[in-house]
């Protein structure tokens, strides 16, 4: 699997050390990938995701899992992510749908 965050897709980057003597010699940035397992209040299961430390605190900013997928952009997510989005998005209108 890729080094990259499956919710906004940070990958790797590159740039290059620097010597005292300013020789360049290239590296890698690598992002702070966790694999954590995030409750979805609309699915009421855990779904496992591997994504950055910082994705991590904006999930918990954004009031969770479901409220974190419904404000990002699918265009940045994995193929696994934007299913879970287009799940909890269904599970949402139908327990709109059922309650009204």
């Amino acid at each position: 699997m890729a080094r990259r965050c499956e919710l906004t897709g940070t990958g790797v980057l590159t740039g290059n050390n620097v010597s005292h003597a300013n020789n360049k010699t290239r590296r890698r940035y690598l992002p702070n990938l966790v694999n954590v397992t995030l409750i979805s209040d609309a699915m009421g299961q855990g779904v496992r995701l591997k994504i950055c430390a910082s994705t991590l605190r904006s999930v918990d900013h954004n009031g969770g899992l479901d409220a974190y997928l419904m404000k990002a952009d699918a265009a940045n997510m994995s193929l696994r992510a934007r299913r879970l989005k287009k799940q909890i998005a269904a599970r949402r209108a139908a327990t709109a749908a059922a309650s009204a």
